[in-house]
């Protein structure tokens, strides 16, 4: 089974539109980032999205680096600044589309937002 996972920062405290295009930008660039055959099969497995929550931007890079390690895609947001948060404000991170069970390895511990 094939999952994304996408991680947002909780400190920011973001309005729920925000954070809901937030959540997209990060998903639909882990896409982009993603081999076409991964996608291909994560599409018609009804590509499975959670979303969990990290504590502050150090949580969320320590994650990144370790996805990185591990060789998943990830794709770590950083807001225009153009609404709520400053700009540059990193916001949230997707890791996958990939194997649920290599995913699950890193983010398992966290909770779902």
């Amino acid at each position: 089974m094939l999952k994304q996972v996408i991680l947002v920062r909780t400190d920011l405290k973001l309005p729920k539109g925000k954070l809901a295009s937030q959540v997209a930008h990060a998903s639909v660039e882990g896409v982009l980032s993603s081999k076409p055959s991964i996608v291909k099969n994560w599409r018609f497995a009804g590509m499975k999205k959670i979303i969990l929550k990290v504590k502050n931007l150090e949580e969320l890079l320590h994650f990144e680096k370790e996805a990185k390690k591990r060789g998943l895609t990830t794709a770590l947001i950083t807001d225009a600044g153009l609404t709520v948060v400053e700009p540059g404000t990193t916001t949230c991170l997707a890791i996958g589309p990939d194997i649920e069970e290599k995913i699950d390895e890193l983010t398992g511990n966290l909770k779902i937002l």
